[in-house]
């Protein structure tokens, strides 16, 4: 971990070395492919435990937001070593945690992002142009995939309003950020993870995002009765701040899509607090206070 603690490290190329590292190290982990990049990217997700009780924990979903994807990574690891050698982690013994439930990590939903905004004009690919143009040559605010599209604005909940909202702040394609697409789903990052939760039956999905100190739990009529109760236990063990929707966070995201199409809790978690991409100097305090609240999102 401590290699790629550098955001000139944490290229798509080093995070998919440390994949390969956590498979070979642990062998309760599985590397799954879940899909493919814009750009062709493997979208991985690691799974652990031996439950038939699935949650799912997203990083990653944003460019900038990419101190999400290492925490995961962090978290993965550390899940695995308590569980291979049967030990406690946050007080909890590994083994009886991971005995009914299994857990999904997709660490970086948008890898492609993720490289732009650590690399520029080089992690576009043959969107370089285009790309280059629509944020004037600064890729210092760089959220969206490789063509523009803001993947959290691209779900099937309440778009076409979302729509609406996007063009009334003179966001009308391809962007940085808050460009939802040209319909729903029209991204195969939304595409892989969506094909997932209606392939694979999902109890509970966090879906982690930086920064702000918040926890949003709910959206429309069909949240679930337990969501309110998680949240509140998610908060206290971090002192997040339980926030609604609002404005352009209110409708089109994974947390939306997922309560309005199955009904089940849902979590949006902004961690740390500052301004993206979060300084690498902040990890291990994030870190801290993250590590029990994603244990306690295995206990429900």
């Amino acid at each position: 971990m401590k290699k790629i603690l550098n955001d000139n490290n944490f290229v798509y190329s080093n995070y998919k070395k440390y994949i390969s590292f956590l498979n070979k190290k642990f062998a309760s982990i599985t590397v799954a492919d879940c899909g493919k990049s814009v750009l062709g990217k493997t979208i991985f997700g690691l799974v652990i435990g031996e439950g038939s009780e699935n949650i799912l924990y997203v990083g990653g979903t944003h460019g900038l937001e990419w101190i999400t994807s290492l925490l995961l990574l962090r978290f993965t690891e550390n899940l695995a070593e308590a569980y291979e050698n049967n030990r406690c982690i946050c007080g909890f013994k590994a083994t009886d945690i991971l005995k009914n439930k299994r857990l999904i990590i997709i660490p970086e939903l948008n890898p492609d992002g993720i490289d732009i905004s650590l690399t520029g004009e080089e992690g576009c690919g043959i969107y370089k142009q285009q790309n280059l143009a629509i944020c004037n040559g600064d890729f210092s605010g760089w959220s969206a995939n490789a063509r523009g599209v803001d993947i959290n604005h691209n779900f099937n909940a309440d778009w076409y309003t979302l729509r609406e909202k996007e063009e009334k702040n003179n966001i009308f394609g391809p962007s940085p950020g808050r460009y939802g697409g040209r319909y729903p789903e029209s991204e195969p990052e939304t595409k892989a993870i969506t094909r997932l939760c209606r392939n694979i039956d999902i109890s509970l999905l966090v879906t982690f995002h930086s920064q702000g100190e918040e926890i949003y739990y709910e959206y429309g009529n069909n949240t679930s009765e337990k969501s309110l109760y998680i949240a509140k236990m998610l908060s206290a063990v971090t002192d997040y701040t339980l926030v609604k929707n609002e404005g352009l966070a209110s409708s089109g995201g994974l947390k939306d899509w997922f309560i309005e199409e199955f009904g089940k809790p849902a979590f949006t978690v902004e961690v740390g607090k500052g301004k993206n991409p979060l300084p690498l100097t902040d990890f291990d305090k994030i870190y801290r206070r993250l590590e029990v609240m994603m244990i306690t999102g295995l206990l429900f």
